[in-house]
C-alpha cells in the first residue's frame, strides 16, 4: 500500500477547512485553478523571494520550481540531495525538501526556503515571505517545517520570517538588505508545536476517510476572503447558490453560519431579526424581508445639501509591486498612472469628462500631476468613492513633489466620499448584500450600467494588466486595444458616481 503524504502546503490547506485537504487529495478537479489575479500574486512572492535569498550569497539552492508546483524528477530526489548536502556541511541550503515518519498513518514533507547551519547539527530556520508583516498563518507554517526537519533529526535553534520591509525607499538598485525585515518567532513556533502536532494527526485522520467530509462553510477557520475563495469550491461541488442564500450575509464567520445551519436557515429572508447579527447584518435582513428600499432622506439630503458646484468626480487606477518600479517609491506603494474625470458645472448642466492615461515605462506621476492640475478648477466638491484611498494618494505625491503638495491638500479638503450614504446605512437595498462596494450598488440602482460588459472590469484586473503591458512589456500586439479598454473602465467609475448621485436626488 502507497504511504500516505501530507506535504506542508497541504496541512495548510487542512487548517483553513478540511474538506480542502480531502479535496486536494482524492478530488483534485474540483478545486479551482488559479486565476490570472491569483497567478500575479504567486509571481510577485516569486520576485520577493529572488531578492531575499541574495541574503544569502553562498548558499546552495536545490529545486526549480515549474509554475507554482514543486513537480518532476527534481522534487522527487530533493529529500536526497537535500541529506547529501547536510552530511557535506553544507553552510545554507536554499530550497530544500525533507521528508520524515509521522505516525502509522504516513509521512509529512516540507520544501524550506533557507537552512542556516550554525554548528555540527544544528541550524536556523527562514521562512520568505511576500508580506509586510509576519501573519497568524506563518506560525503553523514553520511549526509544520520544524516538526519535518527535527523529525530528520535536526537541531533547530532560531526560526525567523524575512519579510518585505515597506518602510524601504527604492533609490537606484535594490538592496535586498534594505527591502527585507527579519524577525524571530522561535517562541511563538516552539509554543504551537504540540498545536500542530495535534492537527497533523486530524489531518491524517481527514484522509483515512473514504466519504468527503462536510464542506459546509461553518467548519472554514476564518471568514472573509477564504470564505468567498471556498464557496467557488462549494458551488463546484454542490450546484449554484440561490441568489439570497445565507452564504450572502456580509460579514459572515463560521460561528454564524453554523448557526443560521442548526437552525434550518437557508434564505436571508428566513433569518429572525433578533439572530445574532451585527448591525450591518441586520439592515440586510430587513431589506430582504421588507424588499423594499430603506432610505434616510433627511441623511441624505444633509449630505447631498453638502456639495458645491462645480462638482468633479474623480477616480485614480494605481500600479503597485513588491519592488518597486521606479526611485523614490515603497514595495506595494499605489502609484496613479491612470485618472479619469467628470465635472458637472451646476445643476442640470452638461457633464465633462476628462481623463489621463500613461502609456511609458517611466514615472507616471509627475505627467499626471501636470495634467490634473490643468484639469482641476479651484473651487467645486471633489466626489470620490471610499475616498480615503485618493486622499491617501494625494498625501504621498505631495510629499514627493512638494511643487503641487498645496494643490494636492486643496484637493483633499474638498474631497466628499459618495460612499457615505451607503457604508453608513442611510440607502439600503437588498441587492447590496450588506455592502456598499460601487460594483454592487451600480448594478442595483441602475443595472443598465454594468461592469460585467467591460474587458477590463475591476480595479485589480487593471493594475495587473497595465503593469504587464507597461512596465513588463507584454502584449505588445493589443497595447491599443488593452488602453482602450483601460479607459473605458476608469471613466465608467467616475460616470457612475454622477449616475449615482443623480439618482440620489431623485429619490429625497
Amino acid at each position: 500500500m502507497k504511504t500516505m503524504v501530507i506535504s506542508k502546503s497541504e496541512f495548510m490547506m487542512f487548517l483553513k477547512h478540511p474538506a480542502w485537504l480531502w479535496l486536494k487529495k482524492y478530488k483534485k478537479d474540483k478545486l479551482p485553478i488559479p486565476d490570472e489575479g491569483l497567478q500575479a500574486l504567486f509571481d510577485e512572492g516569486t520576485l520577493f523571494e529572488q531578492y531575499a535569498e541574495k541574503l544569502f550569497p553562498n548558499a546552495v539552492k536545490l529545486s526549480y520550481k515549474n509554475g507554482n508546483d514543486f513537480s518532476g524528477t527534481r522534487y522527487y530526489a530533493l529529500p536526497e540531495l537535500t541529506a547529501k548536502e547536510i552530511k557535506k556541511g553544507t553552510e545554507i541550503i536554499l530550497q530544500g525538501r525533507m521528508e520524515v515518519n509521522f505516525s502509522e498513518e504516513g509521512n509529512i514533507t516540507s520544501i524550506f526556503d533557507v537552512l542556516e547551519r550554525v554548528s555540527d547539527n544544528t541550524y536556523d530556520l527562514y521562512e520568505i515571505k511576500s508580506s509586510t508583516n509576519v501573519k497568524s498563518e506563518h506560525i503553523p507554517d514553520l511549526a509544520f517545517q520544524t516538526i519535518v526537519l527535527e523529525g530528520a533529526g535536526l537541531v533547530i535553534r532560531h526560526i525567523y520570517v524575512l519579510h518585505v520591509n515597506n518602510k524601504y525607499v527604492r533609490q537606484g538598485k535594490i538592496d535586498p538588505v534594505g527591502i527585507s525585515t527579519k524577525v524571530d518567532v522561535t517562541d511563538k513556533v516552539r509554543e504551537s508545536l504540540e498545536e500542530t502536532g495535534e492537527n497533523i494527526r486530524k489531518a491524517f485522520k481527514i484522509l483515512q476517510e473514504k466519504k468527503m467530509p462536510d464542506i459546509s462553510p461553518r467548519h472554514l477557520t476564518h471568514g472573509g476572503e477564504t470564505l468567498d475563495e471556498w464557496l467557488e469550491i462549494f458551488q463546484t461541488i454542490k450546484g449554484e447558490l440561490p441568489r439570497y442564500s445565507i452564504y450572502k450575509l456580509c460579514s459572515s464567520d463560521p460561528k454564524t453560519l453554523a448557526w443560521l445551519e442548526d437552525n434550518g436557515i437557508e434564505l436571508l429572508n428566513e433569518i429572525p431579526l433578533d439572530g445574532p447579527l451585527t448591525e450591518k447584518q441586520l439592515r440586510q435582513v430587513e431589506a430582504m424581508k421588507s424588499d423594499t428600499q430603506y432610505i434616510n432622506r433627511e441623511e441624505i439630503n444633509n449630505f447631498l445639501s453638502a456639495l458645491q458646484y462645480p462638482i468633479y468626480f474623480l477616480d485614480y487606477e494605481t500600479m503597485a509591486g513588491v519592488i518597486p518600479a521606479f526611485d523614490g517609491y515603497r514595495p506595494y506603494q499605489q502609484v496613479p498612472f491612470q485618472y479619469s474625470l467628470h465635472t458637472l458645472n451646476k445643476p442640470g448642466g452638461k457633464l465633462v469628462h476628462k481623463e489621463f492615461l500613461h502609456i511609458e515605462n517611466s514615472d507616471p506621476v509627475p505627467n499626471l500631476l501636470k495634467r490634473l492640475r490643468d484639469d482641476l478648477g479651484g473651487s467645486g466638491s471633489i466626489v470620490s468613492w471610499f475616498m480615503t484611498f485618493e486622499k491617501n494618494r494625494n498625501t504621498e505625491m505631495g510629499k514627493m513633489h512638494p511643487e503641487y503638495e498645496k494643490f494636492l491638500t486643496d484637493i483633499n479638503e474638498r474631497m466628499v466620499d459618495l460612499m457615505i450614504p451607503f457604508a453608513k446605512g442611510w440607502f439600503v437595498d437588498k441587492d447590496f448584500f450588506g455592502r456598499a462596494s460601487i460594483k454592487l450598488v451600480l448594478p442595483a440602482l441602475l443595472p443598465e450600467l454594468s461592469y460585467k460588459e467591460l474587458n477590463i472590469s475591476n480595479g485589480g484586473e487593471a493594475q495587473r494588466v497595465w503593469m504587464q503591458t507597461i512596465l513588463e512589456g507584454k502584449n505588445s500586439e493589443k497595447k491599443q486595444e488593452i488602453m482602450a479598454d483601460m479607459r473605458k473602465y476608469c471613466a465608467l467609475d467616475t460616470y457612475a458616481m454622477y449616475a449615482i448621485l443623480k439618482y440620489l436626488e431623485s429619490k429625497v
